[in-house]
């Protein structure tokens, strides 16, 4: 199970959380307002290199150490980096009053061009429109960061939709996905003037 270190700060919306299971050993903190510390080491290079353009173009200070059982399968680190960030995200938001709540991008890498959607609403949803060939990228299945997002939804508590409308290789489709992502969580994390719920029913489920 995963557990919170630092208490969520209303001011700074920031937070951090460990998660240690015989499969992994993850250790992440994020700064939501601050990206000034961005440090990224998981046993994976390819991963850690999609999680730190996540951090860079979300401009969000991102500290992440995570080591795994990658010599069984990959499958259990990529997947629960995605829960243990989702949690500190939601961890560091305090609740889902007070933010814009929704956030979409298109980003373009050369041929490729990917679209991001979140609505951090509580209704943990992961919508996949992409498609990979049948090779690695990083020495990595591409297929494996359908596990991450979706980890990433479960632990953040929101609906995600990425659409693949172009593609001219699976590594800037994905580096297109991690990069569409940040520009929409971004815009979804942003606060409003005050601090009620984004949502005509006056509140959001936080369970």
């Amino acid at each position: 199970m995963s557990k919170i270190l630092t208490p969520v700060n209303a001011v700074e919306r920031k937070a951090s959380v460990v998660r240690q299971t015989k499969e992994t050993n993850i250790s992440i903190s994020v700064n939501l307002d601050d990206a000034s510390h961005i440090s990224i080491n998981t046993s994976l290079p390819f991963l850690s290199h999609m999680l730190e353009a996540l951090a860079c173009h979300g401009r969000i200070g991102m500290v992440i150490e995570a080591k795994g059982d990658i010599e069984v399968d990959p499958h259990h680190l990529v997947e629960d980096c995605g829960i243990v960030l989702g949690e500190a995200i939601y961890q560091a938001l305090g609740g889902f009053a007070g933010i814009q709540r929704a956030g979409s991008f298109t980003f373009p890498m050369d041929g490729s061009l990917v679209l991001a959607a979140i609505d951090i609403c509580g209704r943990r949803n992961l919508a996949w429109k992409v498609q990979f060939g049948n090779f690695t990228v990083g020495n990595l299945d591409p297929n494996l960061f359908k596990e991450f997002y979706k980890g990433l939804v479960d632990g953040l508590k929101a609906t995600l939709h990425i659409n693949m409308l172009a593609s001219d290789n699976d590594h800037h489709v994905i580096e297109a996905s991690f990069k569409a992502l940040a520009r929409a969580l971004r815009q979804a994390i942003e606060p409003l003037a005050g601090v009620q719920y984004l949502s005509t029913k006056g509140m959001l489920d936080e369970n």
